[in-house]
């Protein structure tokens, strides 16, 4: 699976940066959501279902659903969630930090699951405990159903393979389009380009600048038409130097 998408527009960035096409976490986002649906849906989901009786009572039958099972079933999926907005407005080390991040919440996510289907816990009390059954209840049975299990498993996958994904992404990484970064930032760095486009007196060749990094210009008080000032000391010396000239010739 690919993570390729047309190209950001950086607006600070020189014009021919701009066509250079940048990789997104297309495919890491898909998993995500696909990772949170399937833990939530599982969450809602019938995990095991235990049968009791106490002698003196009705038999009695409790279904532990997955949020019960496994109580940070739903908060997992949600933090799966949020990890998409995360994802999408960081990039380089720190988005790579998220990769592991959710390559270990995956890792947990998974252990409940693995567990009941391998029965490798011990089902019984823990469903005993979880239905609050009284102490002199005796669990007659105890049923339970593979394909939440599975389901929150294929989640967990999921999500892992999100964090791989972003784990091993480049630095040419493409974050949320630019539009979304901040002002302040954006105003200081086109005040940079445009000054850094004006040299020896002569005004800046605005056809190589966005149109965005003009108007960041303006905000910002700088003026991308105008021509650089020389210093005054230069102007001084230049009309000293004229002024000698013309005595020259008069003698």
């Amino acid at each position: 699976m690919t993570d390729s998408e047309p190209a950001d527009t950086d607006p600070t960035a020189p014009a021919d940066s701009q066509t250079a096409k940048r990789k997104y976490p297309v495919g890491a986002i898909v998993l995500l959501a696909v990772a949170a649906a399937a833990l939530w849906g599982s969450s809602r989901m019938t995990w095991v279902t235990v049968s009791s009786t106490d002698g003196l009572t009705e038999p009695r039958t409790d279904k532990l659903n997955g949020g019960v099972w496994f109580g940070a079933l739903t908060p997992l999926a949600l933090v799966l969630l949020a990890a998409i907005a995360a994802v999408l407005a960081t990039r380089g080390w720190l988005r790579r930090m998220f990769g592991v991040l959710i390559g270990l919440v995956a890792a947990v996510t998974a252990v409940p699951a693995f567990a009941l289907l391998t029965r490798s816990g011990a089902t019984a009390a823990r469903a005993a405990t979880l239905a609050e059954l009284p102490g002199r209840a005796m669990v007659t049975e105890v049923v339970t159903s593979h394909f939440p299990a599975v389901l929150s498993l294929l989640g967990a996958l999921a999500a892992f393979a999100a964090g791989v994904l972003l784990a091993r992404m480049s630095e040419d990484a493409a974050r949320l389009s630019g539009k979304y970064d901040n002002p302040v930032f954006r105003r200081a760095a086109a005040t940079e380009q445009v000054t850094r486009q004006r040299t020896d007196g002569a005004a800046p060749d605005t056809g190589q600048l966005s149109e965005r990094v003009l108007w960041d210009a303006l905000d910002a008080g700088t003026d991308p038409t105008e021509e650089a000032s020389r210093p005054a000391s230069a102007t001084d010396d230049s009309a000293d130097h004229d002024q000698g000239k013309q005595r020259h010739r008069g003698v």
